[in-house]
């Protein structure tokens, strides 16, 4: 039976999971609980991966079968329930999908869930923005089958699921976009990727690094330096098969070009607040451009280290990467002019190498 009561207790929990999306599978346990189930998951109508938030009474049946045998491809429950909860439909259960048990256990999908200690099902319905999604209740044979009471307090929790799911997408865009447009602010080429590698926000930084070499294509980032695209593939796959809660150790993903300076890309996960599993940010993609596309303000370094007009622009182009040769007919002035130059910099900034006063400046910028 339901507790009524105690499902009122748990929805007023949602607001907490819309700010922490790793709380999913914590409030299906206590959705659980309250309506005498063993097991929840959030399934997509169109779209089923293997990233569904699920409580880990039921995972093992999702990792070891549902989702090895395809039956997420075939699954009977989205062909016959998703036009049902379109149409209106607030809770499907097998009763709304077979007319009766036998034909029920026959299907291919319901042969497996005996072999898990499962066997009937309560679908409650839900929108993420455009998306429809549903919160799938599994109870064992015990438990007994979703009775028509059930399904019309599990209805209560529709609405509810839909202001949660859709807020948490909004919340979700804004942490990914407040976060790629801080580093823009700072001039840092940032890419927001979920899980399987779509892109989901990019800066204006990472937007002017694009070309030949560095693309999107199919919203996917497409490097031409084979090597380099295959470890952005491998670095994919691990957040594929790597849980929410754990760190991915990386490293620098090097893409040599042909007739410039590499680009460097790094990865850092997204906060929480981001892992809304309706929006699917997963982390973003740091970009480093070497060719020397960043600007350093020289006003600002030559207030800082008393510098002259002409020394603080030789101090930002070797900051950018130039050599002295290369900064030299940039400005238009002879190597030898431009070697004094440094030489004051040098005694201005108490740095006594190229390489030393480089990091330096990095740490103004």
């Amino acid at each position: 039976m339901v507790d009524l009561r105690k499902l009122d207790d748990v929805t007023t929990r949602l607001g907490d999971v819309v700010l922490d999306p790793a709380g999913w599978p914590s409030f299906m346990d206590e959705v659980c609980s309250a309506v005498g189930a063993t097991g929840a998951a959030m399934l997509q109508s169109d779209i089923r991966t293997e990233d569904i938030p699920r409580t880990d009474s039921i995972s093992e049946y999702f990792t070891k079968t549902y989702f090895p045998s395809n039956l997420h491809v075939t699954d009977i429950r989205a062909a016959r329930g998703v036009p049902l909860m379109l149409a209106g439909v607030d809770v499907i259960t097998d009763a709304d999908l077979f007319d009766s048990e036998s034909e029920m256990l026959r299907d291919p999908l319901y042969a497996t869930l005996g072999d898990f200690g499962l066997k009937w099902f309560a679908g409650v319905g839900f929108r993420a923005g455009p998306a429809l999604w549903a919160l799938t209740i599994q109870r064992s044979p015990k438990e007994g089958m979703f009775e028509a009471d059930e399904v019309k307090a599990l209805s209560r929790l529709s609405t509810r699921l839909t202001e949660a799911a859709t807020l948490s997408t909004v919340v979700g865009r804004s942490a990914v976009t407040g976060i790629t447009s801080a580093l823009d602010l700072i001039q840092v080429a940032a890419i927001a990727v979920g899980r399987f590698g779509a892109i989901i926000g990019m800066n204006q930084q990472a937007n002017a690094c694009l070309g030949e070499d560095f693309a999107i294509r199919n919203n996917r980032l497409l490097l031409r330096d084979r090597q380099a695209n295959a470890e952005l593939t491998r670095l994919i796959d691990q957040l594929d098969h790597t849980s929410d809660l754990l760190t991915i150790p990386s490293s620098p993903i090097v893409v040599r070009r042909i007739d410039k300076r590499p680009i460097v890309i790094q990865m850092q996960l997204v906060p929480p607040a981001a892992r809304s599993p309706f929006l699917g940010a997963r982390a973003i993609l740091l970009i480093r451009d070497l060719e020397g596309s960043i600007a350093f303000d020289q006003t600002l370094l030559a207030a800082t280290f008393e510098l002259t007009p002409a020394q603080a622009r030789l101090a930002a182009r070797l900051a950018r990467g130039d050599s002295v040769e290369d900064a030299a007919q940039e400005a238009g002035v002879a190597v030898a002019t431009a070697r004094n130059q440094l030489k004051s910099i040098f005694q201005k900034t108490g740095t006594h190498r190229q390489a030393e006063l480089v990091a330096l400046l990095h740490r103004v910028k």
